[in-house]
């Protein structure tokens, strides 16, 4: 479960429902952030699981995997093959374009590539970021096109070297708007609140992610120690799950914040905007991310947000609509909360203008129009073998 997950999902169901046939092949569902296989059921879509492929790099996997995939593809016969995430979308990829001749294919489909993030970041080994890079490119020869979810991608990729200008389009990752939009009552509010233990008059700084590394949890606890002491009223809420949940929670017991901060554990997509409208404040202190779905989530919540300044997060938080940081500064961090915590006029204003200036930027329809676009084009190549 994630941003990329979601966003595929909504791409193969607004496919489908423009009349496209869609076949959706994902790996199992592995690891504590959740599955979302219950949200493809009667979408108008297939769904295959090739059960060898993983998010680590594992090598034999990852053979059995690509071969699979190259099987399925050549089965299938599409006109487009259009992959998501890093490492699926490179074998994803090369399967796609490697088809020619393979099993009887006369032509290869087209190769379409989201780029959701990079898989190399400046908090990684430059070692390790090389690596990426040069398979990153390698894949860039075999892809007609990159689809992203945030000018800072594109501008990130071209200058690794991947691809030229005129194969990028972006594609504002979309966002199934009208739970967000909908204004949840005073009893839904109060009831969410009471489920996980915080006060009604409680000023509530609300964090939507995984809680894994790079994320930022361990800032936001970090600028806690000051704001738990000047602000009586504020508490935290993590929602997710993930590999550094327990670790977190010792923290903030060593801290003695244990009151102070609630953790709602994995929930179900829909109940995410019932989590952000009974909060004040989105926090998101990642340091890695294409364009986080939470920002704009929040947004149309009508919740103000803070955000280290990352990748996309300047696309639609800014003076108007939250707070941009720089990343890792907590002293500011810690400033841009208080200044949130103290003035629920400005949280109000803040969240009206966010809501505002996100609704048709990440609209399903907009985003699907974009996509299709990009397939006319491919699709209209010849489907050719070489680049």
């Amino acid at each position: 479960m994630g941003g990329a997950q979601e966003n595929t999902l909504i791409t193969c169901k607004e496919l489908a429902a423009r009349g496209h046939e869609v076949v959706l092949i994902t790996g199992p569902a592995i690891g504590p952030e959740g599955a979302m296989f219950e949200a493809t059921k009667g979408q108008g879509y297939e769904v295959r699981v090739c059960e060898e492929m993983r998010r680590a790099i594992l090598p034999w996997h990852d053979v059995v995997t690509y071969k699979k995939l190259k099987g399925m593809i050549a089965q299938l016969k599409p006109d487009v093959v259009h992959t998501h995430s890093a490492k699926a979308g490179i074998l994803g990829r090369v399967a796609g374009y490697n088809l020619k001749g393979k099993f009887g294919v006369a032509r290869r489909p087209a190769v379409v590539h989201t780029i959701h993030g990079l898989a190399f970041h400046p908090y990684q080994n430059a070692i390790v970021n090389k690596l990426y890079i040069a398979i990153e490119r390698f894949a860039a020869k075999r892809t007609d096109a990159f689809i992203t979810v945030a000018d800072a991608m594109t501008r990130q990729a071209l200058a690794a070297g991947m691809g030229t200008a005129d194969m990028y389009t972006t594609a504002y990752s979309a966002i199934e708007e009208e739970s967000f939009l909908r204004a949840i009552s005073e009893d839904e509010r109060e009831g969410f609140r009471k489920k996980y233990g915080i006060a009604s008059d409680a000023v509530v700084l609300v964090t939507v992610s995984r809680i894994a590394e790079l994320k930022g949890h361990d800032y936001i606890i970090e600028s806690a120690r000051e704001l738990a002491g000047r602000f009586p009223k504020a508490v935290w809420l993590f929602v997710g799950d993930g590999a550094l949940t327990e670790q977190y929670k010792e923290q903030i017991r060593r801290l003695g914040l244990e009151e102070r901060f609630k953790f709602t554990g994995l929930l179900e997509p829909g109940a995410v905007p019932l989590a952000i409208q009974s909060s004040d404040v989105l926090v998101h202190c990642s340091l890695r991310e294409g364009l986080a779905r939470a920002l704009p989530q929040a947004l149309l919540c009508g919740t103000p947000a803070i955000s280290f300044d990352v990748d996309g997060a300047r696309e639609v938080v800014n003076d108007n609509t939250g707070r941009l940081i720089s990343p890792k500064d907590i002293k500011t961090l810690t400033a841009a909360c208080a200044e949130l915590i103290e003035n629920k006029e400005l949280r109000e204003k803040l969240g009206t203008a966010g809501r505002e200036s996100v609704r048709k930027q990440f609209a399903p329809q907009t985003m699907v129009d974009v996509i299709e676009e990009v397939y006319r084009k491919v699709t209209s190549y010849g489907l050719r073998v070489t680049r």
